[in-house]
Formats: structure tokens, sequence, C-alpha cells
């Protein structure tokens, strides 16, 4: 146990100290927002290799200035096979806290979900009111498992709050990278697009710039780093994200072929929208429903986001086709290398452009005669956006009053006024 708590001894965190050493770094929001007042429950989200773990050792370090040494507990739980184990862990750690005379803890456990059943040994010691002085932090990559293990937890949950960790927005990657003083708008703001452009624009070839790099190395950290200090993405980085997509998927009893199948239809559908039905005529998959169950595995992961089709009533209409999108552009790159698809960068943009608008507003997409790529509702109306990267004609929907065409220019532009985080 000590071996995960080496400020118990005065010793530094070697993690820790590597993220310190390195030359491009930042610090996660979620670090500013968590409540860190007793009682508290916290449910910490996102996929693998995100920095989950590097974020939580960036508050212990916060808290040892604040809070006894002895009172910040972490566990890596991926090496735990079920509650029992766990519930051991947390029983020495209360004896071994008795004996020094704390009374409250921040708790943090990694990985929780792989533990069998985890959610029996917190539970029975809130009920036991052995945490009602402590807060504690749960992370998990399989967000549907950890997130529906909560419903467990009805008024057990004090402060608590459900925590995401996503890959880098572009408006933060600007900020990574440079100095530049930037107007930001809130996504409800957008009135105020043309007076905020006309300010960042004076920017606009570093930003560009920064553009062309974040459509390649996207917003998870190892890419980001590799690309900014090696020029180009290493062959381990790409492992270690694919390594992540198959543990995670075969956690959940998912066929590899099968999601390799899936991945690959998905991207050979250039973004046009599919249904189950088709999906599963490009795989060697039998049935819908097997295909389904992949797709929501993805989503689970954070691999993918689905958009549904809204009408112009605001109905969503769930059984119409969907659009899929890759939730970030190193990995929309990283699986068409890995199952040997070709994809344009105009549809790298078009994920880009609707996996951030996802973040911050519910989203959606229409087709009939005419089509808009992401409809955003914004202070209770739809709102259009439609990337048009090359040349190509399109008409605005009558029922839309309001549409955002993104050029080819206007895109870097957009992403870095609008404040995605």
């Amino acid at each position: 146990m000590e071996r995960f708590n080496p400020w118990w001894q005065g010793e530094p965190d070697e993690s820790f100290q590597q993220w310190q050493s390195r030359k491009v770094k930042w610090v996660p929001n979620i670090i500013n927002t968590v409540k860190l007042e007793p009682f508290a429950l916290h449910f910490l989200t996102g996929p693998r290799q995100i920095g989950k773990t590097t974020a939580i050792k960036i508050l212990i370090n916060r808290l040892q200035k604040e809070v006894p040494q002895k009172a910040i507990f972490y566990y890596q739980c991926d090496e735990l096979i079920d509650y029992k184990e766990l519930g051991d862990i947390l029983d020495s750690y209360y004896s071994a806290r008795d004996h020094w005379n704390i009374h409250n803890s921040y708790i943090f456990l990694d990985e929780i979900t792989f533990v069998e059943d985890w959610w029996r040994a917190i539970k029975a010691r809130i009920d036991q009111n052995r945490m009602k002085n402590d807060v504690i932090i749960l992370t998990g990559s399989a967000s549907v498992e950890l997130l529906k293990e909560k419903e467990r937890f009805p008024g057990r949950r004090g402060n608590g709050q459900d925590l995401r960790l996503l890959p880098l927005t572009f408006d933060k990657y600007i900020e990574l990278f440079t100095n530049l003083e930037l107007r930001k708008l809130e996504i409800t703001e957008l009135d105020k697009i043309p007076a905020a452009y006309a300010v960042n624009r004076v920017y606009s070839e570093k930003i560009d710039h920064l553009f062309q790099d974040y459509l390649i190395s996207g917003g998870f950290p190892l890419a980001i780093i590799d690309y900014a200090e090696k020029g180009k993405i290493m062959e381990s980085t790409k492992r270690s994200y694919i390594d992540w997509l198959k543990a995670d998927m075969q956690k959940i009893n998912k066929n590899e072929r099968y999601m390799k199948e899936v991945i690959q239809s998905i991207i050979q559908s250039r973004l046009s929208p599919v249904s189950w039905l088709s999906i599963t005529k490009n795989t060697s998959i039998n049935a819908p429903h097997t295909t389904e169950s992949y797709i929501s595995a993805l989503e689970s992961i954070y691999a993918i986001i689905i958009l549904y089709y809204l009408q112009p009533d605001n109905k969503i209409d769930y059984k119409k086709n969907k659009k899929i999108h890759f939730i970030d552009p190193f990995l929309y790159r990283l699986l068409a290398e890995y199952t040997r698809t070709e994809i344009l960068t105009e549809h790298i943009v078009e994920s880009v452009v609707a996996t951030h608008l996802a973040r911050k507003i519910p989203t959606y997409y229409w087709r009939n005669k005419t089509e808009v790529d992401t409809i955003g509702i914004i202070n209770g109306e739809q709102v259009g956006f439609e990337v048009k990267w090359g040349p190509k004609s399109w008409k605005s929907p009558l029922h839309l009053k309001q549409v955002h065409l993104l050029t080819k220019e206007v895109i870097p532009q957009f992403l870095g006024t609008i404040n995605f985080e």
C-alpha cells in the first residue's frame, strides 16, 4: 500500500515528477472545479491514456500543502480482483488512519471498474459511517460501467460530482502553445462572433498553423507531447492507444475482429447517416442488435459520439439513421490506420466541429432534401452548423432561423474563439 503513497514517508511521487519535468504539460480544468468539502463521492470518467491518473496526482500534490500527508490515500485498483480485496485494502487504511489520529481523508481509487462488484465495498463503508468525513474520487475508463453503478448510491454522494476528462479542445490547445490574447466567447454568445473574429483575425496565421497541428496530434496527451517534441506521433504511442481500445473492449466481452470491422464500416460511411443494419451488412456480424452493442461499447469508452436525427418540431427520431463521429482527430487517423481505411481531411474536420459542439450543447443532425452537418440546441432554439471544407454547393433548410456556414478559413477561428472546455 505504501508504494502507492510515497508522500507518507516524505518521498517524492515519481509520476508527478515526470509530469513536472515535461516541456509540454497542462493542468486539467477538473482540478479547479472538483469540490473538496466532505462528504463527497465523485466519479471521474474518460478514455484511458487521457490523463486521469495525472490529474489525480496534480490534485494530490496540491493537497499535500494543505492537509496531513497520511490523510491522502491513493490506490491503483487494476491489481485487485473483487470487492472483498478492495474492502480489505480500505479497512487496512482506516485502521492505520485511526492509529495516526487522522479523522478525515482524501481517497483516490484509480480504475475502479477493474474490481468486480466494487460498489459493494464502497456502499458498505458509507453505510457504516466510515467515510462520513472523507472525499472519495473514483475513476474509470468505461463510463457506462462506472456511471450506471452510481445509481446504487441514492442519497449517499454528499457533495459528489460526475466529472469527465476528455481530449484537449482546440481553444485549450491554442492556450497550451501560445500566449495569444484572443477574445473568447461562450457558445450561447454566437451573435458576438463577427466582433470576436475581427479582434482575433490578427492572429489568423498562427491559429491556422496550430489547427493543422491539432488535426494530427488531436487532444490526447501522449500524442500532443510526441508531436510537439519529435514532430511526429511515435509508434509506441499509437500502440498504447490501440491497446487501450482492445483492452477495454475485451473487458466487456467484445470480439476484436467484430470491433475492427464495425470501426472500419463507420469510417467507410464517410459521415453519411447509417443504420445498424447497414453497418452489419459490411461486417461478418450476423445481427443488427449485435452491431448496436459494439457501437454502444465504443460510445461508452469515449471513442465515438452518436448524432440522432432532429425534426423541425424538436422531436428526436431515434429510429432514423445516425451520424457517428470519432471524438478526436488523432483517434480518427489512428483507427483509419488500424483498419487500413482511407479518410479525408474534410471528414476529420467535420468530426472535430461536431464533437466540440457536443461538449457544450445537445447535438443532432438534419437531412432531407437539404442537410445540416450538426444542429445544436442553443437558448431553446435549433442552430445549424455546416462545415464547408472544399468547394461544394449547399442550401440551408427553411426551418432553421440561424445557420453558421463554417468554411476552411473560418473553422480554426470559430474553434479558437468559443470556450469548449
